[in-house]
């Protein structure tokens, strides 16, 4: 007599793909977010393209503070790193002798490919986070959320004075603005696909462990300040290829630009997606931006017909309602529109009769 036949185990591979579903939906998302940019006027495009810059910040935000929990105000501050550094590589020599005349003669003469400037403008982020992360990481709660403000504020303090390197105040104009819709989709791609698999490493798992339970998880042997300085560098890698994708679509640089607009704008996508899940990061940044889009749009009105006016919002409806939004969530579904799920098709582990 023969037992109950054993119901035939998936392969590696299927099991494989079933595991990385997630990510594979959201680039899916992202290729078809760009193709519905390609629809429109050149406008349209271009809020496309910054969108899914926004993403690529979003998901560097998302990298250490989804999974440890320690809110984070300093991945702006790597943005601007990674946009410099980028800058200093690829600007033409011409371009730097008339904003920079005392740049150091080795940067003043570099002129490089930009996937090599788009890997040293994560790498010199990751570095300075190796660095400053040391000492952050050791903090928890409201400490290490005013360290990481400190952090973009000595950032921004130090990039915008030192005027032989990044011409302090004044603008950077003349940068190669090679990243068009098909650049920004696939370093959209790329970030979540370094998202998740830092996320589904034995690293992640520990941080998310202190992240429910800082007790708990230190009692059974988990290292939290080693975990939680991984998440940072790898979050600063992700942040600084965001600056760089911010410079050459923009095509200029101020210091401005990376500072607590941009922190609260990104913190506030990540907290309405949800920011315990990639999803979360990835929905949150289309959500807020769709809405910033349509506020816009509001803004500039309909036409009416022979020439009667237009009918228009307020000019900064979208500057109020934006963060009632953000209040509204944060009040009705504190964890965000995902509450930290994934976005999958396929159950992992399905019931078999």
């Amino acid at each position: 007599m023969t037992g109950p036949a054993t119901p035939p185990r998936r392969s590696s591979f299927a099991a494989e793909l079933l595991r990385w579903q997630t990510p594979l939906i959201l680039i899916a998302v992202i290729v078809l977010v760009a193709c519905a940019g390609t629809l429109g006027d050149v406008v349209w495009e271009r809020r496309v393209t910054f969108a899914l810059v926004n993403l690529v910040a979003v998901i560097g935000l998302y990298i250490f503070m989804g999974n440890s929990g320690v809110l984070t105000l300093s991945s702006v501050g790597f943005m601007a790193i990674g946009a410099y550094v980028s800058a200093l590589l690829t600007l033409p020599v011409n371009m730097k002798s008339m904003f920079l005349p005392h740049l150091p003669s080795l940067l003043a003469q570099a002129n490089l490919d930009w996937p090599v400037a788009m890997l040293l403008a994560g790498l010199i982020p990751a570095l300075v986070a190796l660095v400053a992360g040391v000492m952050i990481t050791r903090l928890s709660g409201i400490g290490a959320s005013i360290a990481t403000m400190s952090l973009l504020f000595m950032i921004y303090i130090v990039l915008g004075n030192w005027d032989e390197l990044t011409g302090g105040q004044n603008s950077l104009m003349g940068l190669k603005t090679f990243v068009k819709l098909p650049v920004a989709a696939g370093l959209g791609a790329g970030a979540i696909l370094i998202a998740f698999a830092y996320q589904e490493s034995r690293w992640a798992v520990a941080l998310r462990a202190s992240r429910e339970d800082e007790v708990a998880a230190r009692s059974i042997g988990v290292r939290i300040v080693p975990m939680r300085l991984i998440a940072f560098v790898i979050g600063a890698f992700v942040s600084g290829i965001a600056g760089m994708g911010f410079a050459h679509f923009q095509g200029t640089l101020r210091v401005e630009n990376f500072y607590l607009d941009s922190t609260f704008l990104f913190l506030s996508m990540l907290v309405i997606g949800g920011s315990g899940s990639l999803t979360g990061a990835v929905v949150g940044t289309f959500v807020v931006s769709g809405l910033t889009e349509l506020f816009r749009l509001s803004e500039v009105g309909i036409a009416l017909p022979d020439a009667a006016g237009r009918i228009a919002v307020p000019a900064g409806l979208g500057d109020v309602i934006l963060p009632a939004v953000l209040l509204a969530i944060l009040i009705f579904r504190p964890q965000g529109i995902l509450a930290g799920r994934e976005l999958i098709l396929w159950p992992l582990h399905r019931n078999r009769e």
